[in-house]
């Protein structure tokens, strides 16, 4: 998608440690016509899967999933990191590791909002070791839910996240790939 590419390099900061920060349109201020584009790219890709809903990780999974799910006219559900008063037993659960963040969650999907006939879509912002989607492929193996696919907004295509996503056999789609951020400088997979 050489939109996402074109608003990577110009308003993207790559940080030490090999992270891209992309909090001006993505996972902070969010740019909503971007996020349409990419919900409405998303839906294209896999609009021969039959998808029932569009599973996500609280919170900067969020935005492009909402918009796929509404582009694919099906509920969006995100998996919670913080239990709630309200969100406390009857739940799948997974752990999930973020590096950026270097902290452990639970996440957790209730269990009403995911049944056996379910065709899930997973959308998440970015791919680089995989332990998000690792972590909502848990949750859905637990509900017995098939997993139409994969979509991410940008993949750092260094890491073992694909890799590791491609031996599960699920369909992974990834709108920008980054090949290195070596130099401070993005590059992307051709």
């Amino acid at each position: 998608m050489e939109l996402l590419k074109k608003r990577i390099v110009e308003d993207g900061t790559v940080l030490p440690g090999n992270v891209l920060k992309v909090d001006n349109f993505l996972n902070h201020q969010v740019d909503t016509k971007l996020m349409d584009q990419i919900g409405e790219e998303f839906a294209e890709l896999f609009k021969h899967e039959t998808i029932t809903k569009v599973v996500t990780v609280e919170s900067s999974g969020i935005a492009p999933a909402l918009m796929t799910a509404l582009h694919l006219g099906v509920p969006l559900i995100f998996a919670r990191k913080h239990k709630s008063l309200t969100l406390t037993d009857n739940l799948y659960t997974a752990n999930v590791y973020s590096y950026t963040k270097q902290v452990s969650n639970d996440i957790s999907v209730d269990k009403r909002f995911l049944q056996p006939d379910d065709h899930i879509l997973i959308i998440d912002d970015f791919l680089a070791n995989g332990q998000a989607v690792q972590g909502l492929l848990e949750i859905a193996k637990l509900a017995h839910v098939e997993v139409a696919g994969v979509g991410i907004v940008i993949e750092k295509s260094f890491q073992k996240g694909r890799s590791m996503i491609e031996k599960t056999g699920v369909r992974l789609e990834s709108l920008a790939r980054i090949a290195s951020l070596d130099n401070q400088k993005v590059t992307f997979v051709e």
